[in-house]
């Protein structure tokens, strides 16, 4: 008897459930190619969903291959001194394109929190712009917190692996991955992943399958953490 009243006395003290009727937990997925390699349902959907109840999670993701943060931010501006990039399409339209998927997948929904997943910096690394990088993420930040009309945004970084440090022409790669782990660590709303393990022994620029699946499965983790204020 003992035994049994001890057991409902500890069940009473964990913490409820969330609900949905409480609001769900929004998750967006963006960036450039190692995003989009990233198959969600493998890994970083079961993980939150384990953490929050299926009813309660909504995933949004939207990937694309070579490209640059300034698909992503309206006012994207060229360091002083750098090449100016050959523009076909205005700054942040594939912002726009995110937001139409997000707004139609919350569409009468309550949310208790949003946390944005960000794998994408390949590209600037390349062209040479870690100088307005930092900048660039907070604008892209500023954006989203604007559109979805809340302060507390969340979000993970994926720092870039290190592939391109071994790539003498790619003489900012190092910049990208500083100015990343700083964003993260100077914002308590903010976090990152170590990608360096998971394009293999080969150290190539994408990742391997389950480099991919370690790759959901730890920002669903660094997310979770976030939220749980852990």
């Amino acid at each position: 008897m003992t035994r049994i009243v001890l057991a409902l006395l500890l069940f009473a003290l964990l913490p409820a459930p969330a609900s949905a009727a409480e609001g769900k937990h929004l998750f967006i997925l963006a960036g450039q190619s190692n995003m989009n390699g990233l198959r969600p349902e493998r890994s970083f959907t079961p993980t939150v969903e384990e953490a929050f109840g299926k009813e309660c999670v909504i995933v949004v993701k939207d990937a694309h291959n070579g490209s640059p943060i300034r698909n992503w931010y309206r006012d994207w501006k060229c360091p002083e001194g750098a090449k100016q990039p050959k523009v076909r399409k205005p700054f942040g339209y594939l912002y726009e394109q995110l937001l139409e998927k997000v707004q139609a997948a919350t569409a009468g929904q309550s949310l208790a929190t949003v946390t944005f997943i960000w794998m994408q910096g390949e590209r600037d690394a390349m062209d040479g712009y870690s100088a307005v990088y930092a900048q660039s993420f907070h604008g892209l930040l500023g954006q989203l917190k604007e559109d979805l009309k809340r302060d507390d945004l969340y979000f993970v970084l994926g720092r870039i692996s290190d592939y391109g440090l071994k790539k003498e022409k790619l003489t900012d790669w190092q910049g990208i991955r500083d100015v990343q782990v700083k964003l993260a660590q100077e914002d308590p709303m903010g976090d990152w992943v170590d990608t360096d393990a998971f394009n293999g022994k080969n150290d190539q620029l994408h990742y391997t399958p389950g480099g991919y699946k370690d790759l959901g499965k730890a920002f669903a983790e660094k997310a979770i953490a976030l939220i749980k204020g852990k």
